[in-house]
This record gives C-alpha cells, sequence and structure tokens, in this order.
C-alpha cells in the first residue's frame, strides 16, 4: 500500500502566484523525469534496513528507495521462511538545490539550479511475536516497477532487551556529514568487535545532518558521508591527513541496533519556499508567536473559511518545522501524540529524551549580522527579515505541556525503578564550548529608536537568571537522581559531575571540533558593553570540568587537558550496562593505522 503525501497546500503554506505554480509544475516535472531516469538503471535501495521503536515482543524494520515499487517485503527467522508486508509512504519535503553534492553535482548547480523535490519512499514493517533475547536473521526486499527485486544483505533483529541484559550503547551526537563522522563509528564497530561485542542500542543526541529537507545529506551525499551510509558502514569518505588519503567505511551499526535520536537544531527547518535556496530556508525559522501575529492579520485572505487545519498548516510553514525528521523516524511517543519527546526502558536503562534546543546565530556584531545579539542594519525597518535572536523551539520551563510531561514522567514506576536513568537532550547545560553562551532563555528583545520613531538597532539579551536549563530543568534532574545528562551542540568531549552525583557528559567531538574555550587566551565571541555577563572562557554555569581518569591529551606545555576539541582527534564513548561503566575512546585520525584509546572512564552504578 503506497501513502502518498503532497506538498504543502497552496491556502496552508505559502500563497500560490501563477509563478510559483508554474515553478512547482517545472519542478514536478523535473522530479519525475530524474526518477525516471534512475529507474532506467539498476534499481537500488537508497539505505540499508535499520531498526526502529522495538517493544518487548516486536521490532519495526525501515529502509528507503527512490522508487514506489510495487511490493516491499521482509523476510525473517530460520532460512528467512516468514514474511511481512511493509507499509510504503512518500518523504513529502526532500528536496535538492544548487548546493547539494550528489550525482554529478558538487554544489555547483550543474544538476538542480534551485529547490527540486527528489522523491524518496519509505518502507516500514512491523515484525511480531518476537522473543526478548533472541536474535533472528532477517532482509528487506523491495520490487520495483519492472518487477525486478532487489534484496539487502541479512541482518539480524530482535525485540526490546529486557531487564539484566548486557549491552553497550552507543552515544553519540552531532555528525552533521563531517569529515571524521565515518572514521569515528568505523571505529566504534572495530573496538567492540575486537572486544567480542557489538552496538546494541544507539543513543544519538541531535543534529544528525545539516540541512533536514536536503535528501542528499540523509542518504547519498557524493562526499561520501551522507547519515545513513555512516551509520550502516556503506559510507566512503575520504580523509587526508598528512599527505596520505584514507577512505572509511563508518560503521554497519543500525541495520541490527535500534536508534534513538533527540532533536538538534540542525533537524528543524526554517520558512517554507520553493524559490529560496535550501540554507537560507535552514537558517529562517521564526518563533511561532511572530507567525501567529502575521497570520491574523492576514487571516482574511489566507483562510476566508476560518479552516483550522489551514490555519495551522500556515504558521507552520511560516515558522519552522520537523516535517522531514518525523517522517524519517518511529519513535516513542508522547501524551501530545509526538515524537519530539518522549521515554523509553531499553534493559536496564530509562532513557528519557527532551526536545532542548534553539535556534543557533551567529555571535557576530557586525552591521550585517542577523545574529544572536542584533538585527542586521539593513533589515531594521523590515521585521519580516528580522531572526528574534537564538529563539527556542519547545518550551521547557514550568507550567509547559514537555515540563509537566518530565516532571511526571520521574516520578513515573519505568523511571524510578529503573537501574540506569539517562537524560538526553541537544542543547549543554555544562560545557566548556562556544554554544552554551548565551543562556538558553527566551531573548529580550530592545529596539531602540531616533526622536522620529525609526527603529535605531535591535538588540537581544538573554538573562542569566532566567536560563531555563539551570533554573527549571537540571534541579529537577539532580533531586529525581538522575544518573546521566547526555548532550551535544559544541563539537567536542568533556564531562562534569554535580554534587548530587549526576554525570553530565557531552561526547560531541564525532567529525569536528568548535573550540573549547579553557586556558586564559581562548575567549569565546561575546558582545561588548550589553547588559549581560557573557563568560568568556571556562563552563558558565558553575561546574568544572573532571580531568579525563585514565589518559588525557595533554597540552603544549605537558600539561593534562579536562576536554577534547580536535579536528585530527575523533572521540566516541559507550556505556556497558553490565558493568555500569562509561568509557571513551579517542583515535587520532592521522596516524591511521594507530590505536584507538580508552582515555576516560566512570560508573553510573
Amino acid at each position: 500500500m503506497v501513502h502518498n503525501r503532497n506538498l504543502p497546500s497552496s491556502n496552508g503554506a505559502i500563497l500560490l502566484t501563477s509563478f510559483t505554480i508554474l515553478t512547482l509544475t517545472l519542478v514536478a516535472i523535473s522530479a519525475v523525469r530524474s526518477t525516471m531516469m534512475r529507474m532506467s538503471a539498476v534499481s537500488t535501495l537508497l539505505t540499508d534496513p535499520f531498526l526502529q521503536l522495538p517493544t518487548p515482543s516486536s521490532v519495526q524494520v525501515v529502509w528507503f528507495t527512490e522508487f514506489p515499487g510495487t511490493r516491499h517485503i521482509v523476510e525473517y527467522g530460520e532460512e528467512l521462511s516468514r514474511s511481512v508486508i511493509a507499509t510504503t509512504t512518500q518523504l513529502s519535503r526532500t528536496r535538492e538545490d544548487h548546493k547539494s553534492n550528489v550525482g554529478k553535482q558538487a554544489g555547483d548547480g550543474s544538476v538542480y539550479a534551485g529547490p527540486t523535490m527528489r522523491p524518496v519512499w519509505r518502507h516500514e514493517a512491523t515484525i511480531a511475536e518476537l522473543t526478548p533475547g533472541v536474535r533472528l536473521p532477517y532482509r528487506v526486499t523491495s520490487v520495483d516497477e519492472r518487477d525486478r527485486p532487489i534484496r539487502s544483505d541479512v541482518f539480524t533483529l530482535s525485540p526490546l532487551p529486557q531487564a539484566g541484559t548486557d549491552l553497550n550503547i552507543l552515544l553519540t551526537s552531532d555528525h552533521q556529514l563531517m569529515p571524521m563522522t565515518p572514521v569515528n563509528l568505523q571505529k566504534v564497530e572495530e573496538t567492540l568487535e575486537e572486544m567480542g561485542g557489538a552496538v546494541d542500542a544507539v543513543f544519538l543526541a541531535g543534529d544528525l545532518i545539516n540541512i533536514p529537507d536536503r535528501a542528499s545529506e540523509w542518504f547519498d551525499d557524493n562526499r561520501g558521508g551522507a547519515f545513513f551510509p555512516s551509520l550502516q558502514g556503506r559510507a566512503a569518505a575520504k580523509l587526508e591527513r598528512n599527505e596520505q588519503v584514507t577512505t572509511y567505511r563508518g560503521g554497519a551499526l543500525i541495520q541490527s541496533a535500534p536508534l534513538f535520536p533527540a532533536l538538534g537544531n540542525h533537524e528543524v527547518m526554517g520558512r517554507w519556499s520553493m524559490e529560496k535556496e535550501l540554507g537560507g530556508q535552514f537558517n529562517d525559522p521564526v518563533p511561532r508567536a511572530i507567525a501567529t501575529q502575521r497570520y491574523q492579520a492576514e487571516a482574511a485572505a489566507i483562510n476566508p473559511n476560518n479552516d483550522e487545519a489551514i490555519a495551522t498548516n500556515w504558521i507552520t510553514n511560516q515558522s519552522f518545522n520537523t516535517v522531514t525528521y518525523d517522517e524519517i523516524f518511529s519513535l516513542p511517543t508522547n501524551p501530545q501524540g509526538n515524537s519530539k519527546y518522549y521515554a523509553v526502558t531499553v534493559g536496564d536503562v530509562r532513557l528519557v529524551v527532551l526536545y532542548i534546543t534553539n535556534i543557533w546565530r551567529s555571535p557576530s556584531l557586525n552591521a550585517n549580522a542577523r545574529g544572536r545579539y542584533r538585527e542586521p542594519d539593513e533589515a531594521l525597518d523590515d521585521d519580516t527579515q528580522w531572526g528574534y535572536g537564538q529563539h527556542i523551539f519547545e518550551p521547557i520551563t514550568p507550567g509547559s505541556a514537555q515540563y509537566e510531561w518530565l516532571q511526571a514522567e520521574v516520578r513515573s514506576p519505568a523511571f524510578t525503578n529503573a537501574r540506569y536513568t539517562i537524560v538526553m537532550f541537544h542543547h549543554p547545560p555544562h560545557s566548556l564550548g562556544g554554544n552554551i553562551v548565551p543562556a538558553y532563555t527566551d531573548p529580550v528583545q530592545i529596539i531602540d529608536r531616533f526622536s522620529d520613531g525609526a527603529v535605531k538597532s535591535v538588540r537581544y539579551e538573554y538573562p542569566k537568571g532566567a536560563d531555563y536549563l539551570i533554573r527549571d530543568v537540571v534541579p529537577l534532574l539532580e533531586e529525581s537522581g538522575v544518573d546521566l545528562v547526555f548532550f551535544g551542540h559544541s563539537h567536542l568531549w568533556n564531562r562534569f559531575t554535580s554534587e548530587q552525583g549526576t554525570h553530565f557528559l557531552e561526547s560531541s567531538n564525532v567529525g569536528n571540533t568548535y573550540d573549547a574555550f579553557w586556558y586564559q587566551q581562548d575567549r569565546r565571541p561575546l558582545p561588548i558593553g550589553f547588559q549581560e555577563e557573557y563568560l568568556p572562557r571556562g563552563n558558565p554555569n558553575g561546574l568544572p570540568p573532571v580531568m579525563p581518569t585514565l589518559a588525557p591529551l595533554l597540552d603544549e606545555a605537558g600539561a593534562p587537558q579536562p576536554f577534547i576539541a580536535s579536528n585530527d582527534v575523533t572521540v566516541f564513548s559507550i556505556f556497558n550496562t553490565g558493568t555500569g561503566q562509561v568509557s571513551s575512546y579517542r583515535f587520532d585520525t592521522r596516524t591511521p593505522d594507530g590505536p584507538v584509546i580508552k582515555f576516560d572512564q566512570f560508573s553510573l552504578e
């Protein structure tokens, strides 16, 4: 069964002009022609299958193709004797543009002159009546329109592990097609294989890709490091170090281990357009409240019949959305019926995933900067061009739906009875990185005017005392006895421990770094002359970093560093539930034949 999802409706997303209608028509023709050309060659699966939404007796198998096909099945069990038919849906917003690196195009517009719909089909089957602890072989088959079967390799699946099961859980974040991501994931697989194990689950703290609606970033970026190939051992990423080029394949991980992601800022798309480049759309979200105000001012023209669905769709498309992320993954849902925040028990671990992220804006104070601290001078008279600072996508303040859900979750038997409790989200509560500044709070807009009322400047302040993470979330987690808070965003490794015994781990130096600010000469890019205090270095929220316990990197003076921030040394962390140990490893890509070194270890027992 095939369900086709359409573009945003004309009255719900954008007001269609005759030019827009012509553009969409040409885009559709181009997309169909592109798909037919690909199908005239040998059809292939766009991804290997991967595992989603395990329950005590079932698991979802998901994969993607560039053709709708006539039949998609999962064969499983001994000798693959059983089969299940998959349900097929078409992703509604996956596109390419002139900056895509796909096919013969290298970000130069030679194939895609502008935003162009790229048809991608998702296939999902439920494998039920499974026994905990028992792994079964499986493979998927997609039959294309020429009746040609395309099969995957054989992998293994199992339902949710029971309590007491010894698991290796990969803690990772911020893949973003960064140069070292494939080598990082390949070393994860190799390291566990050497120890006689494998990855049993992946906890990913956001920023999976860069532009969420750009299909090639998920599936087949021609630089070799797209999201799914890197996590499925199908990457082909070349890394040059010391005039030596090494190709890395990533790790074959999620074909046999369920993936549990959190939303990062790079999973959120901005205002919808079929004219503006995808990167420009990604960087162009506005708060829901602003889009709602604009809708109300134009509601009579946009929605003369006062249709609630049209109003919701218009506001979503004129603010921000996570549609592509939501369509790609099957995850546990919350009482609001979505997976933006959720909780699940994996063996001995109660995992709580929160939607804590905001739009990243440049810290620049230049006159043309639409940044975290100011609006550009050229846009002062046109608030439709304002960025509204680093605004937050989902409330986490007391009284919000997410906060009340979190309060209920940390009091639930599933949480209080769990051997280990891990809370995962994207934005750092403690960090030496640059992205922890300013405070995680709603921007306070300050508009200065000339004597005639014209706008002189628009600035944004972020009161440190109103940091929602430090004021509201972290105290709740610490009081509830959370063992580990895992996060990303600053592209480095560092960790902290509170007086209550809660561990805070940022293990996001996967593919590159955005630096750590620790030494006296280091300084975050900060505004001068603003009201609030924005700390230039260290952890602005107080906790000192913990020195790695085994083999810290040394600085130029030979002193150990409490962090790893490097474009040559990549880091990954593994939580073993049998021992309760969180172990962090580093690998220096400048020595491709060198060792993987365990440099830090601590216990959640």
